[in-house]
């Protein structure tokens, strides 16, 4: 995504009754006020409390539709440099590929796209079987190459976690999307792949409400 006092006078006949009752008011001990009850202090979370539901989405043309910058920080733990940088690639027949596009995350003032820290792509095939063979095809290929693939969990679906020496990556499928998502030069410590990658996956496959 915080006593008063009443006092009631009755009549008295006798004055002896007068200074008896005036008697047991100044020997009685005062009443201690009790303190005010305390307010518990709430402090709002600063990570996003929806839960991603992901589904076979359109592509988005900003990668604020993708995976927001607040989101982007909450779950790194920290604020990445410049603004996200989108490149919209083309259409690709032969390979079933209808629509593509990768944001570029963390890009230090003066530098450029392979200076970014974080890169998530998506991805639109003819059917859902192509877009399943793509991601196998890639991961074959990253495993060819020497790099540890892992099965993970990402959201309700399930994503390869590709952990090559300079790069490691999430990629997965859903639908007739695939998505993608890059750690470049090792900005995220081998130790947290894990906690990280998934969470910006799913969100990259949920459409912002």
């Amino acid at each position: 995504m915080r006593g008063n006092k009443f006092f009631v006078a009755l009549g008295v006949g006798v004055g002896v009754g007068v200074l008896a009752v005036c008697a047991a008011c100044s020997t009685a001990e005062p009443q201690t006020q009790a303190p005010p009850p305390q307010i518990p202090k709430i402090t709002p979370s600063t990570v996003p409390s929806r839960v991603p539901v992901m589904v076979d989405r359109a592509l988005p043309d900003d990668c604020e539709l993708v995976v927001s910058v607040e989101v982007m920080n909450a779950t790194l733990g920290q604020e990445l440099p410049g603004e996200p940088r989108i490149i919209i690639g083309i259409k690709e027949p032969g390979i079933g590929r209808t629509g593509k596009i990768d944001c570029y995350y963390g890009i230090p003032p003066k530098k450029n796209l392979p200076d970014a820290k974080i890169v998530i792509g998506l991805s639109t095939y003819n059917d859902d079987l192509t877009a399943r063979t793509r991601v196998a095809e890639s991961v074959e290929a990253e495993r060819a190459d020497g790099a540890k693939i892992t099965e993970v969990d990402v959201g309700k679906q399930k994503g390869m976690l590709v952990e090559g020496k300079d790069e490691q990556l999430l990629i997965g499928s859903l639908g007739k999307s695939t998505f993608v998502v890059r750690n470049r030069n090792n900005f995220i410590p081998k130790e947290k792949l894990i906690a990280v990658l998934p969470v910006l996956a799913a969100q990259s496959m949920t459409p912002p409400v």
